[in-house]
């Protein structure tokens, strides 16, 4: 594969410090924004799903259909308006989605103890800070892996919504191990693709544009992160 230099490795001229000090300030934007909606996102799903009354509502008839593809229509929403939306209305546009994606997962406080859900999280956050940082560190050149990964979701996607119609435990099973590889590829190539879009961009001085632009790679990772941690939860999470 190719290699890439870093701009560390220029830091020495006055632009590429200024640069690097930007590109840590952008990842920064990055983290902290996915991290406020893993919060939102948690707080919403055991707001939901420790309520009885609100799990029988919403997860119950034709209304649990209308909860489960909510957060894929609002993604691909979001990527249809975001170049018509502000930094801070794209903002607020990913931290509701995050509130809505939390409401979509609440079922997990039913179905899987609540020591398990932490365990899983724990790893999954230790596997996701390990992935992130090779991506962002490494000199190796891992775009190649983008149409690869890109093409395993959507067939991941596809076999996930054939199998809520059929219920089978195999291709469940099938599908979390596989998806574990998919978004453990994706959580280090989103990070490196981020880093270096803001390279090819900093010099432009649009804070308009990089404010979005951290915003939809907090998104990506923020449901590079949700993904595994679902998948791991079906794989390892102890049952109610």
């Amino acid at each position: 594969m190719a290699e890439f230099d870093t701009i560390r490795t220029a830091s020495g001229t006055r632009t590429a410090g200024k640069v690097d000090e930007g590109l840590r300030a952008h990842m920064n934007k990055v983290y902290g924004t996915m991290s406020v909606g893993m919060l939102i996102t948690f707080l919403a799903a055991w707001a939901v799903g420790t309520n009885a009354a609100m799990m029988e509502t919403l997860f119950t008839g034709f209304t649990r259909y209308i909860v489960m593809f909510a957060p894929l229509i609002m993604v691909f929403a979001f990527g249809a308006v975001i170049n018509r939306l502000s930094a801070a209305a794209a903002q607020l546009f990913f931290y509701a989605f995050s509130a809505v994606m939390g409401v979509s997962i609440a079922y997990i406080f039913v179905v899987f103890t609540a020591y398990s859900i932490a365990q899983v999280f724990l790893i999954t956050s230790i596997a996701f800070a390990g992935l992130s940082l090779w991506g962002y560190t490494t000199k190796k050149d891992i775009s190649g892996w983008g149409s690869f990964l890109i093409m395993g979701l959507i067939g991941l996607i596809v076999a996930s919504i054939v199998n809520i119609f059929l219920g089978s435990p195999a291709i469940m099973f099938a599908i979390s191990i596989i998806g574990v590889l998919i978004f453990a590829g994706l959580t280090a190539y989103d990070t490196q693709d981020i880093k270096n879009e803001y390279l090819a961009h900093a010099h432009h001085g649009d804070s308009e544009w990089l404010g979005k632009s951290a915003i939809m790679g907090a998104l990506r990772l923020y449901l590079d992160f949700i993904n595994m941690f679902m998948m791991l939860l079906s794989l390892f999470g102890s049952r109610e």
